[in-house]
């Protein structure tokens, strides 16, 4: 089990090395614009998933898997020339994501912006359905007591029966 920082660091040149080699070595023209978007490397680094995107609809993205999937040995060989280290990894090619889950939170938001918009146009000539002041306040005669009536030692700070507190 290889420490997760050198893990990291293979997985980050194995990035690379995809990169280098589909842009330099593949000439597949079922290749679309496809961009190499992170690599993950298991603990033992025998194995590597390499995500990927495509520009495009799903026609482009099915042949951009379909290229990738056939040019798998050379982009390994590859890999193993650039890495130097004694066992290459696997590779496995796997379409990202996250450009799909980012619109769908776009539309979400969207959505939820039109609704905030909506209830902020309802609210705009809303009244309160009860008094204007809701909170109850103390009636005049109380006010005019003061605190002191409400503590059971009185305001001098004796107690009921005379005794002072100490």
């Amino acid at each position: 089990m290889a420490d997760p920082t050198r893990a990291r660091k293979i997985a980050d040149r194995i990035k690379v090395i995809v990169a280098s080699t589909l842009e330099k070595r593949i000439k597949d023209p079922r290749l679309g614009f496809v961009t190499i978007t992170d690599v993950r490397v298991t603990g033992d680094l025998q194995h590597a998933t390499v995500f990927y995107t495509v520009y495009g609809d799903d026609e482009q993205l099915e042949g951009t898997q379909a290229a990738l999937n056939s040019a798998k040995g050379l982009i390994r060989s590859e890999v193993g020339k650039g890495l130097q280290i004694r066992l290459t990894p696997t590779l496995e090619f796997v379409a990202d994501a996250v450009p799909a889950a980012a619109a769908q939170l776009d539309d979400l938001l969207a959505k939820a912006a039109a609704r905030d918009s909506q209830v902020a146009a309802l609210a705009a000539g809303a009244r309160p359905a009860g008094e204007a002041d809701p909170y109850r306040r103390p009636a005049q005669d109380e006010a005019a007591a003061g605190p002191e009536a409400d503590e059971p030692g009185g305001a001098d700070g004796t107690s009921e029966d005379g005794a002072g507190q100490a």
